[in-house]
């Protein structure tokens, strides 16, 4: 059905797309987080890889294993990008915890090295703690676990943030 060669060629393909495509939406990351200079690299190694993988594909358009190569390999691509970009968790994030026991949770949270504002607030059914928390993304879970333990029915809303010189 195949040749052997048209295989091999349709592995390479797949391959520089799940790179190129995996850079891409990394790229894409760094670029929101205003990481810049990762970001231009990133954004040549992609781009290269790309033209790799196009150009295989174009010199015989007749050859449907290079096609479905191809969009096959965008498609893994993306999820190994989003993927990849969990693993790194670049940036920081805001931490907002809505709980009766604000107080007891920016204690602990105090305690673990955390920098926290607590404001007061006026709830359903009455007063509320805001617990404002800015963590390195890798530190949110820990967060979470730690009001989590003093409040189990704590409410709490996460916002990707950016300092305001580099908006």
């Amino acid at each position: 059905m195949f040749t052997q060669e048209q295989i091999i060629t349709a592995v390479i393909i797949f391959a520089a797309r799940v790179m190129d495509v995996s850079l891409g939406t990394f790229r894409n990351v760094l670029v929101i987080r205003r990481k810049r200079l990762y970001a231009f690299i990133v954004s040549f190694f992609e781009c290269l890889i790309w033209i790799y993988a196009v150009s295989r594909v174009i010199t015989d358009l007749t050859d449907p294993i290079t096609s479905v190569a191809f969009a096959l390999g965008f498609a893994t691509g993306t999820f190994m990008g989003i993927t990849i970009e969990g693993l790194f968790k670049i940036g920081e994030q805001a931490v907002r915890i809505f709980s009766l026991k604000g107080d007891d949770i920016s204690d602990s949270l105090r305690s673990q090295g955390f920098r926290v504002t607590v404001f007061e607030g006026k709830g359903r059914n009455g007063p509320v703690k805001m617990v404002f928390v800015q963590v390195k993304r890798r530190n949110v879970k820990k967060v979470f676990k730690l009001a989590r333990t003093i409040d189990p029915l704590c409410f709490m809303v996460v916002d990707d943030i950016c300092d305001a010189y580099t908006a």
